[in-house]
C-alpha cells in the first residue's frame, strides 16, 4: 500500500467519524447517518478528481465505501465512549482537513498542474466535504465563518512545496505538512484566534 492511499483511507476514516458524529448530534435515523458520513468523506476528493479531469476516486476503488460504512458503524457504536461529541468532532474534522489536505496537493502534482493550484485542490479536497455535512445539517460551513479553517489548509499545502527545498525524503514532508494543518487549528482554537471581521459589533448583535 502507498503513502498517497494510506493517507487517503486515514482521511476518509477521519471524515466519516467527523460526519457520524454531525448527524448523530441532529439526532438523523441510520440512513441519514451514513449519507452524512459519506458525502463528508468524500465530497472533496470528488470535486477535486472532477476538476483535475480523473477517475473519481471512490467509484474506481470500493474499498472507501466499505471503509466509510465500517467506520460509521464503529462510530455509532462507540458514540457514548465519545463523551465530548464536540471535541471529538473537532479532533477527527482536523485530522481529516490535515490528511485530505496532502492528498489534493500530492494529486495536483502528479496531475502536472503549479504549486498555486495545487494548493487550491488540497484546500478543496479538505474544506468541500464539511462544507456538503454543514448544509445538509442546516449549519453554516465553518469555512465560511471566522475560524481558522481553509487558512490551516493552505498554510499546511504552502509548507508541502517549501519543505521541497529541504533535503528531507516525501514521507517527512508529508508528516510536517500534514502536521503543520492540524497544529494551526488547534492554536487557533486554543487561544480563540480568527479572522478580522468586516462587521460592528452593532450588526453582530443584530445577527443574534
Amino acid at each position: 500500500m502507498s503513502l498517497l492511499l494510506l493517507i487517503d483511507i486515514l482521511g476518509t476514516i477521519a471524515f466519516s467519524i467527523s460526519g457520524v458524529l454531525t448527524a448523530i448530534k441532529k439526532r438523523m435515523d441510520p440512513f441519514g447517518i451514513f449519507i452524512i458520513a459519506f458525502v463528508t468523506a468524500v465530497g472533496g476528493g470528488t470535486l477535486r478528481d472532477l476538476l483535475i479531469d480523473a477517475p473519481v476516486f471512490w467509484m474506481r476503488d470500493l474499498s472507501f465505501i466499505y471503509v466509510i460504512a465500517a467506520a460509521a458503524v464503529i462510530a455509532i457504536i462507540f458514540r457514548n465512549k465519545l463523551s465530548y461529541v464536540r471535541r471529538s468532532l473537532f479532533l477527527f474534522d482536523t485530522i481529516g482537513i490535515a490528511l485530505y489536505t496532502v492528498v489534493g496537493v500530492e494529486k495536483g502534482i502528479a496531475a502536472g498542474f503549479s504549486p498555486i493550484i495545487c494548493v487550491a485542490l488540497g484546500t478543496l479536497s479538505a474544506c468541500f466535504g464539511g462544507v456538503i455535512r454543514d448544509i445538509l445539517c442546516n449549519e453554516i460551513p465553518i469555512i465560511f465563518r471566522k475560524e481558522i479553517y481553509a487558512t490551516a489548509c493552505i498554510v499546511g499545502g504552502v509548507s508541502y512545496f517549501m519543505l521541497q527545498y529541504l533535503p528531507i525524503s516525501n514521507t517527512i514532508i508529508v508528516f510536517i505538512s500534514g502536521g503543520m494543518v492540524i497544529l494551526i487549528r488547534l492554536l487557533a482554537v486554543y487561544f480563540k484566534l480568527s479572522l478580522p471581521t468586516i462587521y460592528s459589533k452593532d450588526e453582530l448583535n443584530q445577527s443574534q
